[in-house]
């Protein structure tokens, strides 16, 4: 699931709630299975890889006919097209199956299958059940074909990076800490994702935000611990009644305790920098853990994600031209999704669907029961906020937001960037839209010099008395 970035950026599509596990055990498409076992009587990777061909070929009723009943009230044939289309719409046009490979994981025949576009390889799992359905179906990020080169203000020959894990099994995520070189102990930061299965570099299309942040403030004397979010190395740990606690703030915590524990790191002075749900989420991160001297909110939204999907659709509504059947409907369902979201009788044990994507009720719940500019405001520690003017996902309306909540707090600082969008990287200069648009997302380019650099004298400023609290 995405959390602001949903609607544009369907990353990862989930047909059913996530029920599969991390295996080590798998068959290739010609050989037996890694434990010695016979290959099972039908070809499930020749059947997944047809599922990819029926996609690819628009034939969104055949696939849906070959779901499993709880697959299919999930998510119908029109929403599988949809979200086909905008996952062709970032990476470009279906080429083929480069390699699959099949494990038996909590009863299903599961097949992992790297998917090539024209500008980016999509893994893409397709799990059936006894019967032969189709049982579950996601789409990972997008690994673009463009390399990644260092941003310009990076200097490599100034930090090293070491390989970190961080929380606790069953749920260890993999990490990377990026270390100044010479004597500490270093000022730290934290880097908490935007939803949806995000890697630790945080990666959309070619561009990797917290590699470029984590490279930059490295290279101005700070550390930066940054970490696979775990609806990315553990979606089958989200089952049941789960919230943004399971999402993302335990494992920010955990993060903060890892640099605490370090000699190399001032444990005085441990940032947490949030963008997009990791920026929302930052005042609550910080509210329960007095080891946090500060937070970063990058592009966080202070108004409920149930009114930023329906204003998202409608202004991509509007980039596309006149009005059609299609757009209408993209709306409808829009602000269909924003009254399940909003509705008094929800129950935790109910599933939301937002933008096709099932979630429980207890996510929207804890969602709504969260207030996050009111919860910053309550804080008695250094405050960032930043905003891209030309973002259209997160909005001026909520950096006004922030800025409302915490008027008159001498610990809150204001940047405002008149040409960046979500990402904190410039509109190309052929984009001239009043916002960004949806296709920014794949020109290659870096977070903006002047954010990296606002971020670093803003933690060198902060005084060494931690958070006072």
């Amino acid at each position: 699931m995405r959390h602001a970035c949903l609607p544009i950026l369907v990353l990862a599509l989930m047909i059913v709630p996530p029920t599969l596990s991390v295996s080590n055990s798998h068959t290739t498409e010609s050989g037996a299975q890694a434990d010695g076992t016979s290959k099972p009587s039908q070809d499930y990777a020749a059947m997944a890889r047809d599922v990819i061909a029926q996609l690819a070929a628009g034939q969104f009723d055949k696939v849906h006919g070959q779901f499993a009943p709880q697959a299919a009230a999930a998510l119908s044939a029109e929403k599988l097209g949809a979200a086909w289309g905008q996952i062709t719409g970032m990476a470009g046009s279906y080429k083929s199956v480069k390699d699959a490979q099949l494990s038996e994981i909590q009863g299903l025949h599961v097949v992992r299958l790297n998917c090539d576009f024209e500008s980016a390889t999509i893994p893409a799992t397709v799990g059936f059940d006894a019967e032969g359905k189709i049982a579950a179906l996601r789409f990972g990020m997008p690994q673009s074909k463009t390399p990644w080169t260092p941003p310009n203000y990076a200097h490599p020959d100034s930090f090293t990076e070491q390989p970190v894990t961080v929380g606790n099994d069953p749920v260890k995520l993999t990490g990377t800490l990026t270390l100044p070189k010479g004597k500490g102990p270093f000022a730290a930061v934290v880097l908490v994702q935007g939803s949806g299965p995000h890697d630790q570099d945080e990666t959309v299309g070619p561009n990797k935000p917290f590699k470029d942040v984590a490279w930059g403030l490295a290279t101005n004397g700070i550390a930066v611990l940054r970490y696979n979010k775990r609806t990315y190395q553990y979606p089958a740990s989200f089952k049941g009644q789960f919230t943004v606690e399971q999402e993302s703030c335990e494992d920010a915590r955990a993060a903060v305790r890892e640099l605490a524990s370090r000699p190399d790191i001032d444990s005085t002075r441990i940032y947490v920098a949030g963008h997009s749900l990791g920026a929302m989420l930052a005042p609550r991160i910080a509210k329960d853990d007095p080891q946090v001297a500060g937070i970063i909110i990058m592009a966080g939204n202070t108004r409920p994600l149930e009114d930023l999907i329906v204003e998202q659709v409608k202004y991509q509504a509007s980039l596309a031209g006149p009005a059609t059947p299609e757009i209408e409907k993209a709306i409808a369902d829009a602000e269909k999704t924003s009254a399940a979201m909003k509705d008094p009788n929800l129950k935790p044990d109910q599933t939301v669907s937002i933008v096709g994507v099932p979630v429980p009720g207890s996510y929207v719940l804890d969602l709504r029961a969260y207030h996050p500019a009111q919860t910053a405001a309550t804080l008695k520690i250094p405050i960032l906020v930043m905003q891209g003017a030309r973002d259209y996902q997160v909005r001026l309306a909520d950096y006004d937001g922030w800025k409302k909540a915490l008027a008159g707090d001498s610990l809150a600082t204001f940047h405002l960037y008149p040409n960046l969008y979500h990402l904190f990287i410039a509109v190309p200069a052929s984009d001239t839209t009043p916002l960004s648009s949806p296709a920014d997302y794949n020109q290659p380019g870096h977070v903006a010099p002047e954010v990296v650099a606002d971020a670093a004298a803003w933690i060198n400023r902060v005084p060494r008395s931690g958070s006072g609290r």
